[in-house]
């Protein structure tokens, strides 16, 4: 790569990094690292040609197969569970705890508020938040990172409902509006947990602060839970629905996140090299 081009690809790279590579003191792309210096160094190569933004895409897509090969032993492994009837224990006795508390007002409340998890009320919140992100920090890795995490997110619940199939809880045991596609895994808390915690991840990369940082996770873990809950308590999912849904989700984050501070560090190792 020419010394003018690598010039016009790095620009900017000084402030950006630095605000993103250190959190509570923590450097992301610590050089005792060993996995993650191992891995830019293999990126590295691919970010001459196709720029940092482009290295960290292609070093999703393997994340990316993981993850899919990850969800279909995950939902092979959950079939013969249910079969055999193996999480009764945990089902049965969720679905009377939330029928238990059920009251008209509450009813129409968690209604209300579950329709934030659902795939419209997502797809607002990741758009807004990916313009708002976009604009603060004048640059391309919010549109990147979440545009990718919840196509993954929502990939992730297409394959599972296909591949089982589980029926829901009986519509007797369900406040309505009802839905009648596949019960596992829960898309609103996969979806919660993927799309809100890469926002929390980009906010909390530029809080100053210890406690801002912990309100930011606090809020985006209660935010996550309570979606989850919701789908429980209205009779929509299963308990196991919804803690597979945020096993998988956490999952496919962490491998999101991983990736940006591969891309990280990549950037850190371009911005020393001489030109």
């Amino acid at each position: 790569m020419s010394k003018e081009r690598r010039s016009q690809t790095d620009e900017g790279v000084g402030s950006g990094l630095n605000q993103d590579r250190f959190v509570g003191g923590r450097d992301l792309t610590r050089a005792d690292d060993r996995p993650n210096g191992v891995l830019a160094r293999a990126v590295r190569g691919s970010s001459d040609f196709l720029g940092p933004h482009g290295a960290l895409i292609l070093t999703l897509l393997p994340g990316a197969a993981i993850v899919a090969g990850m969800t279909a032993v995950f939902v092979r492994v959950w079939e013969s569970m249910v079969a055999a009837d193996g999480v009764a224990e945990l089902d049965h006795p969720a679905l009377a705890a939330g029928k238990s508390l059920r009251s008209p007002a509450f009813d129409l409340f968690v209604t209300a508020y579950a329709y934030i998890g659902d795939t419209v009320g997502m797809l607002v919140l990741a758009l807004t938040a990916t313009i708002a992100l976009t604009i603060k920090r004048r640059s391309w890795t919010p549109v990147i990172l979440i545009v990718i995490a919840g196509t993954g997110s929502l990939l992730m619940t297409i394959a599972g409902k296909r591949l089982i199939g589980r029926t829901r809880p009986d519509l007797n045991d369900a406040v309505p509006p009802f839905d009648h596609s596949a019960s596992f895994p829960s898309g609103h808390s996969l979806n919660s947990v993927v799309i809100v915690g890469i926002i929390a991840y980009l906010i909390v990369l530029r809080l100053q602060t210890t406690l801002s940082r912990w309100l930011t996770v606090s809020a985006a873990t209660a935010f996550a839970a309570t979606i989850g809950l919701s789908g429980v308590y209205l009779g929509h999912h299963w308990l196991t629905d919804v803690l597979a849904a945020w096993a998988l989700g956490a999952a496919w984050l962490a491998l999101v996140i991983t990736s940006h501070n591969i891309y990280l560090t990549v950037r850190k190792q371009r911005s020393l090299t001489p030109l």
